[in-house]
């Protein structure tokens, strides 16, 4: 008996979650009594399932669960009336730290989500950051995302790119939160003052949906609609703004208006105007390694790289995320590659002092490179054709190798 003792306890201590301690046990007491058929049961609603034979483990004199088996041997039963006090405690233990990092876990994607809104305003780039937060605190739950449209009606896929679940497509238009009938499938409104901006639904790929996880997603979809309502408030804001307030260069909105004007320019004085889209390589990753402070940084620092080799009459835009847009008039696309090489080489040379946003990372400084695109405007063209063209040559050279420029010669 001793030996055995001596063995549960090499097990226990070796076991660090829930899935690796019932796996061990199984081995175990397969090994040592035979047993073919082992798993534990703490869901007081799954009691009264359990076939075969059971033992019952306790916290305080209180039942806590089940170790159920195929058969409890004679042996086995007094091994038991020894060591479920151990296997009880050790459940308690991982149970109750996977508690504590699924809080921490919680409230770091709560405050992650809350500063997206800081420096993000564009729910197309929003939502999938939000969904993959989501991914990553439910891995065992699908996430969908949807958003209303401008009148409220439709609720349209938002993130990820598909879904087939006909379930979860006639439960999107609710205005409270609903529990499918297998408890598999969670709907949740994202409700902010009163607005309902979208749904955000689960789909469990295992068991059910736990009460303490719907309480997890009707808290996390009540920080989501308030980050999208304050994004669609910032958007609208931002339409009469002329600068991005984290780079200072041109917005979207305005940055297209300046477009406009330069192409009528260049036609109307024949003169050559050029367009650069260029993209940081990567800068996902900038962002799930380092947070989004460093991300924020690797971009000012690009913003200021960019100003400081542009002339005085150039026009750069932040596009959107992290894309930028230079204007280069009264350039032709040979001075415009010269341009366009130099700000790649001068970015790659560049190292971004992350120590001060990121005092706990072991890395300090990181380089980054980017891929950029150039293009020619041509008579024929029309106004979008400029950076559409420029874009098209920059998604060449992002898919062949990055840290390049690609001319687009149409």
């Amino acid at each position: 008996m001793l030996d055995k003792i001596e063995k549960l306890a090499n097990v226990l201590n070796g076991s660090y979650s829930e899935k690796s301690l019932y796996g061990l046990l199984a081995s175990f007491f397969s090994e040592n009594f035979g047993v073919q058929s082992f798993s534990v049961v703490t869901d007081e609603n799954k009691f009264d399932l359990i076939q075969g034979e059971k033992y019952p483990i306790f916290k305080h004199k209180k039942c806590i669960g089940y170790l159920a088996f195929d058969n409890i041997s004679k042996d086995l039963n007094s091994f038991l009336d020894i060591g479920a006090a151990f296997i009880s405690l050790k459940i308690q233990n991982i149970i109750l730290n996977e508690k504590m990092q699924k809080n921490v876990d919680f409230h770091d994607t709560m405050k992650n989500i809350a500063k997206i809104i800081e420096t993000q305003y564009e729910l197309h780039y929003i939502i999938p950051l939000i969904g993959e937060m989501l991914d990553k605190f439910f891995p065992d739950y699908l996430i969908y995302i949807f958003l209303r449209d401008g009148d409220g009606k439709n609720c349209n896929l938002a993130w990820p790119a598909l879904c087939r679940d006909e379930n979860i497509l006639k439960m999107v238009n609710i205005n409270s939160a609903e529990l499918s009938e297998d408890k598999k499938t969670y709907i949740h409104p994202l409700i902010s003052e009163t607005k309902n901006v979208g749904i955000l639904a689960a789909k469990s790929t295992a068991g059910e949906i736990t009460i303490k996880d719907r309480d997890y997603l009707g808290q996390l979809s009540a920080q989501i609609a308030t980050t999208i309502n304050r994004a669609n408030v910032y958007a609208e804001i931002l339409k009469h703004a002329t600068l991005d307030a984290l780079t200072g260069f041109y917005n979207r909105h305005q940055l297209e208006e300046r477009i406009k004007q330069e192409v009528a320019n260049a036609k109307r004085q024949h003169a050559p105007l050029c367009g650069i889209m260029t993209d940081i390589d990567y800068f996902k990753n900038v962002n799930d390694t380092y947070g989004h402070a460093a991300g924020d940084l690797v971009l000012k620092t690009i913003a200021k790289v960019i100003r400081s080799q542009l002339r005085e009459y150039d026009i750069a835009g932040r596009y959107g995320g992290e894309e930028f847009s230079i204007l280069l008039p009264f350039t032709k696309i040979s001075e415009a590659q010269m341009v366009a090489e130099r700000l790649r080489q001068t970015i790659e040379n560049k190292s971004v002092d992350i120590s001060k946003v990121c005092p706990d990372s072991d890395v300090k400084k990181l380089n980054v490179t980017i891929s950029l695109g150039v293009y020619e405007i041509k008579e024929s063209d029309g106004d979008d054709d400029l950076m559409q063209k420029a874009d098209k040559a920059l998604y060449q050279a992002k898919n062949t190798g990055r840290n390049k420029v690609v001319i687009n010669n149409d």
